[in-house]
């Protein structure tokens, strides 16, 4: 059984003290709650509820309940939260009053955007619609929409952090885009829906992270690593090891998705991730030293003549608007996620 959150909670909760007054009786929805950042919001949201007394109500929107009640039963068991059965491909029409909205659910999914990229596109398009016309039909105060980096497309190894108004983009002639090209073309609406009906929606650009309930058997190459050195080893680097990438800690994830969707600019996008680039094999040797000295077997070999992709973002625009900033190292966020799912 995965172990407490109770000091990161109480993290989370004293960098957003001031936000959860304006959630006193509120009713939020969540799409997408049962992933690893929905299961972050709402621990997080139903710890400050406790917390503050603030007689708040979340409902969240799931294809499966029993499986996420199986999956986290301390969170589907909470009398203030409502798990409704649904997809977002066709939105419910949900009874009462929703003060806020957050829109997250898209299967993240590398298998499934592969072998069907027009239910990738169509998820992430036609969900993003229904939420938005849901935000606006219930006069929500503010949503969030959950975007990612891959917006940006192939990041040019000379850009070392690509920002907001970096205008690269996915091949749209390649199928494999579909997730990329349906975050951008669901950003769009956002500023639609913002400027033109008036939704209070601001969008999160959301780069890689690491934390309790990440996966560590899917995709996500530090889960894997992590997997491996709880396994004793070694810890398997598929491909050169050469790409680079940076790693945000939950708490810091949580603590930025609050203040967005409460205080980001309607229809304007903020990335959320760390700016500290490492490479791939340079993470498989942290997660390795800081799991008990686990070697490192990197399987590929690197092509001299080939510049290492990156996918780094900058965080200047959310440290200017907002004053956020990262607060928990890569180390300490391994440390804390390996010791989580070792208990």
């Amino acid at each position: 059984m995965p172990g407490s959150l109770n000091s990161d909670l109480e993290e989370i909760l004293s960098l957003t003290e001031e936000l959860w007054t304006q959630f006193r009786g509120a009713r939020l929805l969540v799409t997408g709650g049962t992933g690893f950042m929905g299961c972050w919001l709402l621990e997080s949201f139903l710890h400050a509820n406790r917390r503050h007394d603030l007689g708040a109500k979340v409902v969240v929107l799931t294809r499966d309940p029993l499986a996420f009640a199986q999956k986290a039963p301390h969170l589907a068991q909470s009398p203030c939260l409502e798990l409704v059965q649904g997809n977002v491909l066709n939105f419910p029409n949900l009874e009462g009053e929703f003060t806020h909205l957050i829109h997250g659910a898209t299967d993240a999914s590398a298998k499934l955007n592969e072998e069907n990229p027009r239910l990738m596109f169509d998820t992430i398009l036609t969900g993003t619609r229904g939420a938005l016309e849901f935000a606006q039909a219930k006069s929500v105060q503010r949503a969030l929409f959950l975007s990612s980096g891959a917006v940006y497309g192939r990041q040019p190894f000379d850009l070392e952090y690509v920002g907001e108004d970096w205008h690269g983009a996915p091949d749209c002639a390649d199928p494999r885009s579909a997730y990329a090209e349906g975050k951008r073309a669901a950003e769009t609406l956002c500023a639609i829906y913002a400027r033109q009906h008036g939704v209070e929606v601001s969008i999160a650009r959301c780069f890689a992270f690491v934390g309790p309930h990440l996966p560590l058997d899917t995709h996500f190459a530090i889960g894997n690593f992590i997997r491996n050195a709880m396994d004793g080893g070694p810890i398997l680097v598929r491909g050169d090891g050469t790409p680079f990438r940076s790693y945000l800690y939950a708490t810091d994830l949580t603590v930025w998705l609050w203040h967005l969707l409460l205080r980001g600019d309607p229809g304007v996008a903020f990335n959320v991730g760390s700016e500290d680039a490492l490479s791939i094999a340079e993470l498989a040797s942290e997660v390795g030293k800081e799991m008990g000295g686990i070697p490192i077997s990197v399987q590929g070999q690197a092509d001299p003549g080939r510049k290492p992709e990156r996918y780094v973002p900058s965080t200047a625009r959310i440290r200017s608007h907002l004053g956020l900033t990262q607060t928990i190292s890569l180390r300490e966020g391994i440390r804390r996620t390996a010791a989580w799912h070792a208990r």
